[in-house]
């Protein structure tokens, strides 16, 4: 079946802060001969952080000041990747952000395009991909994919990782933690490719509780209550977030703009 590619989904007003979409700072080379550490404010922390964002490590927005969350951040990423685990960026930690942020990021196929303008969640993504629909999920930024399916959700996608593969190659793409941390990726079902952005946080599931049905503990700290968890045995509790373009948070019913930022990068890549 030919490939549909979703390349330029047009106009959506997002509202966001430019240190959200500051692309360019996520691979701008730190000099190695640096250390950042706690206490420090300029633009090289910036860059730091965005470098931390874009591998999974970072959830908050860059400041340039390196406080306690940026601290985390950098000795979660030590502990993950063998190194000194300090909390200070120095030269072998840039080195490793430097190598792992430059790995090439893969293509995607590509054939004929569609009409764009009416390719929105609530319009037409929800129905392409309905409940139950097994899908691939690249994350551009690693070049790592998985499979999920669709169990539950209405104002965006509630997935669950096919297996504990599939969940360990997740939980990678996320630097080996649950996080709440929001990564464009490109959602591929039934020949159609889709610009979206997914978070790192399985919630209100219990792997070892019947789906739907009452339980005393779910994922997430959503405490009791109805079980999210349909897919049994693949090493993860509850469902992770998956927004598209026009999606709404179910808490709030409102837009994310973070994960709007998110589909236009992914959207911006699927176009090049």
């Amino acid at each position: 079946m030919k490939k549909i590619i979703i390349s330029s989904i047009l106009s959506l007003t997002i509202a966001f802060n430019p240190l959200h979409t500051n692309i360019g700072n996520a691979y701008t080379q730190i000099n190695s001969s640096l250390l950042l550490k706690t206490g420090m404010k300029n633009q090289n922390i910036i860059i730091l952080q965005n470098n931390l964002k874009e591998l999974g490590y970072f959830n908050a927005i860059p400041t340039g000041y390196y406080g306690s969350i940026t601290k985390k951040s950098v000795l979660n990423f030590q502990k993950n990747n063998n190194l000194l685990a300090d909390g200070i960026a120095g030269k072998n930690t840039i080195q490793k952000l430097h190598s792992l942020n430059s790995k090439t990021i893969p293509s995607v196929t590509r054939g004929s395009s569609t009409s764009q303008s009416d390719w929105t969640w609530f319009s037409k993504i929800q129905y392409a991909l309905p409940r139950e629909s097994t899908f691939e999920v690249l994350d551009i930024y690693s070049g790592k994919s998985f499979k999920a399916k669709r169990t539950y959700g209405t104002n965006h996608i509630d997935a669950e990782t096919i297996n504990e593969y599939d969940t360990s190659v997740f939980k990678n793409i996320f630097g080996g933690n649950w996080s709440w941390n929001k990564r464009p990726v490109i959602v591929t079902y039934n020949g159609i490719s889709l610009p979206a952005s997914m978070a790192g946080m399985p919630h209100a599931g219990n792997d070892s509780a019947p789906a739907t049905a009452y339980t005393t503990w779910r994922s997430g700290n959503y405490g009791s209550g109805t079980n999210l968890d349909a897919v049994k045995n693949n090493g993860m509790n509850g469902v992770f977030d998956i927004h598209f373009l026009g999606s709404k948070t179910h808490s709030s019913n409102r837009i994310d703009n973070v994960h709007q930022n998110n589909i236009r990068i992914s959207r911006d890549y699927i176009g090049k």
